[in-house]
């Protein structure tokens, strides 16, 4: 597909995946208290996370909180997976927009992201690094294209050794884009009548 049409797709899929977590959303960022003791922290490039974070949300009445970085992945997929890579290679951890600020209020996290590279994205670790996770159980719920979770359990595992890691969601998202390619190949040798 041309990189207009996934800039396209990415923003309506970031538009429709908005929807149903707008008014659980707090200003800036902040997990909204509705007095839950679990969490969903996610954090989400293209609106697939998005919308699993919402499932989960609305059907255990928990709190919500989307990860994100203070200086925002490029729009352009080829520069964020280079940006993404850089960042995974040299261990880099992005600075958060904005940090969960009773993360001690929270029995459970259930935490999602999108596998890139094989891995958690480098924002997951900076999360990671700065919200305490002990004694806390962490639940994750992972998309990905077709490459299943590499090395994310591991991640998980280092970066909050003392949470209890229970086995998550996972789930390919990228159906979707290969029916449309096929349907749009296949129509292609269609005569147009």
């Amino acid at each position: 597909m041309t990189s207009a049409h996934d800039s396209t797709r990415r923003k309506v899929m970031a538009a429709l995946a908005a929807l149903p977590l707008a008014a659980s959303r707090a200003q800036g960022s902040e997990a909204r208290r509705q007095g839950s003791r679990t969490l969903v922290a996610y954090f989400s490039r293209s609106g697939n996370t998005r919308v699993v974070a919402g499932l989960i949300h609305r059907a255990r009445g928990t709190d919500l909180f989307e990860i994100k970085p203070a200086r925002p992945y490029p729009e352009d997929y080829p520069e964020t997976v280079a940006q993404a890579s850089k960042e995974s290679d040299s261990g880099y951890e992005p600075a958060l927009e904005a940090k969960v600020s009773a993360i001690a209020d929270y029995d459970t996290v259930f935490l999602g992201f999108p596998i890139w590279g094989e891995t958690a994205p480098p924002i997951i670790r900076s999360f990671l690094s700065e919200h305490d996770l002990s004694g806390k159980t962490l639940i994750p719920f992972i998309t990905h294209g077709g490459y299943g979770l590499g090395k994310s359990q591991a991640v998980l595992a280092s970066y909050a050794p003392k949470a209890r890691l229970l086995d998550g969601f996972v789930m390919e998202m990228d159906q979707e884009r290969r029916t449309m390619e096929r349907v749009t190949s296949w129509l292609s040798d269609v005569p147009s009548t």
